[in-house]
């Protein structure tokens, strides 16, 4: 077995693990798919194992694979401290990055842009999804870091704010409210369902999106009434008055333990924009 292992090649296995394909990893890398091939069949041939086996089309590790896996991550968790303390303090790889949608359409551009300024070399991995795909994906190291939705009891909540009735009021009125929601899960679409039913109030869902700039059309164009907080949706009029209360909601942030030392910073960079965002709530 060799004495050392290039960190080149273990960055290009973690990546094809965290892509979940060769194809996708090689975006990641920056190199051609063939490349990462061969790359793949150096490093097998440097540790006298098999490290990925095929189930059908899908190239799935093996169980030497897991078992380097974890000592793979620290490898290179080691390599990027030691490049960090050595050099100017800027990050040459991927910073990996989650949102939600709405703090991709509110925040991304602004901090992207200040991380961006201070480390050129970097290239940005940004994911939009839901809380809980991030959450997971934080937790199977393809992510460094989240900013997504919690519950206010959350340890890594860095602000909270009042979740509020959203539309026009004329649609008060209506025998059977109309809502608007975003598709499951979305923990506003909960708050404002169980809300409604404890307080008997009968509703329809009258239009249903994973997307948040449709729900703010059809809330704005009054087809129906939502509910968010004022920072995330930014929509006027607010229904103060006839409408059961909501819970507050907390904007949880959350760092990979095996990040690279640089993206303390542009964590740094996340929290003050929440909390200034927070603050304007």
């Amino acid at each position: 077995m060799a004495v050392n292992i290039p960190t080149d090649v273990v960055r290009s296995f973690v990546a094809i693990v965290d892509a979940g394909s060769m194809l996708r990893a090689a975006d990641r890398v920056f190199v051609s798919q063939s490349a990462l091939s061969l790359q793949m069949k150096r490093l097998e041939e440097l540790l006298q194992v098999a490290l990925f086996r095929r189930e059908g089309r899908r190239l799935v590790l093996s169980v030497q694979g897991e078992r380097f896996l974890p000592h793979a991550r620290d490898l290179l968790a080691v390599n990027d401290r030691a490049l960090a303390a050595l050099g100017d303090g800027s990050l040459a790889g991927p910073a990996r990055i989650g949102f939600v949608q709405d703090f991709a359409e509110t925040l991304l551009s602004g901090v992207l842009s200040v991380f961006a300024s201070s480390n050129p070399d970097a290239s940005l991995d940004v994911r939009v999804a839901g809380s809980a795909e991030l959450l997971d994906l934080l937790a199977t190291d393809r992510l460094d870091i989240v900013l997504c939705i919690g519950e206010d009891t959350d340890k890594a909540a860095v602000a909270t704010a009042d979740m509020h009735w959203l539309g026009n009021p004329r649609l008060m009125s209506a025998a059977i409210l109309p809502l608007a929601v975003l598709q499951k899960p979305c923990r506003f679409r909960d708050a404002a369902i169980v809300a409604l039913e404890a307080a008997g109030r009968p509703y329809r869902i009258v239009l249903e999106t994973p997307s948040l700039s449709a729900l703010r059309a059809a809330v704005t164009g009054g087809i129906g009434i939502t509910c968010r907080t004022d920072a995330l949706m930014g929509l006027d009029p607010q229904i103060h008055d006839g409408l059961p209360a909501l819970p507050r909601v907390a904007y949880v942030l959350r760092i990979n333990d095996t990040r690279h030392p640089v993206l303390d910073r542009l964590h740094d960079v996340v929290l003050r924009s929440i909390v200034e965002s927070a603050s304007a709530d």
